[in-house]
């Protein structure tokens, strides 16, 4: 479990495809501490699990193996070597929810169809597949890469969020322009919902 608040922004080191899976290694400083084989660390909103830690001058090599399932389902398949991406460790009991509760399971894939300065701030707009949009509303939660945001308004194919300096700054978001894919997990209470009055 995580809450879309991101810690840093990790650089992509390797993608190396095998017979079996995808080899993602991504260097990282603040996530990499206590960090162990095992664990879950998020990437760009999507839950992966550490199968290797090299050590490196200043942080560490974390590599996962992805399946094609997940490589196919999510933006990582844009990612390239320099690439940089969203890191969130999973969230400890008695931790500050800052965001929302968000489970690393991406629902599908935005493409970015606005992204304009507006003042200080940034106005992004993302057309979703319905599969995610149904569960998108006013004021309510979305992760996009990872990042916990609020929804400032819906359209019949696309949402709108607002970017506030923090957010550009110390995310990946600062590297996206429009057409790029972005990574959408709906908000987990509005899928329940949906599920039991349906």
């Amino acid at each position: 479990m995580f809450t879309g608040i991101v810690e840093e922004t990790g650089v992509v080191e390797r993608i190396k495809p095998t017979a079996s899976s995808i080899e993602l290694t991504v260097r990282a400083k603040v996530c990499a501490r206590g960090l162990k084989v095992g664990d879950s660390l998020a990437v760009n909103g999507c839950c992966l699990t550490v199968v290797k830690l090299t050590a490196r001058k200043g942080g560490k090599l974390i590599r996962f193996d992805l399946l094609r399932e997940t490589w196919e389902r999510t933006n990582l398949q844009s990612a390239k070597v320099g690439s940089r991406v969203n890191l969130e460790r999973a969230l400890l009991v008695g931790d500050r929810l800052g965001g929302h509760f968000v489970t690393g399971h991406i629902d599908g894939t935005g493409k970015i169809i606005c992204w304009e300065r507006a003042g200080q701030d940034h106005v992004l707009d993302i057309a979703a597949p319905p599969e995610v949009l149904r569960y998108v509303v006013f004021k309510g939660s979305i992760t996009v890469d990872g990042i916990s945001l609020t929804v400032a308004a819906v359209e019949k194919k696309s949402f709108r969020i607002w970017i506030i300096p923090h957010t550009y700054e110390v995310t990946a978001l600062n590297e996206r322009s429009v057409g790029d894919a972005v990574n959408l997990e709906a908000d987990l209470l509005g899928k329940y919902v949906r599920q039991f009055v349906t």
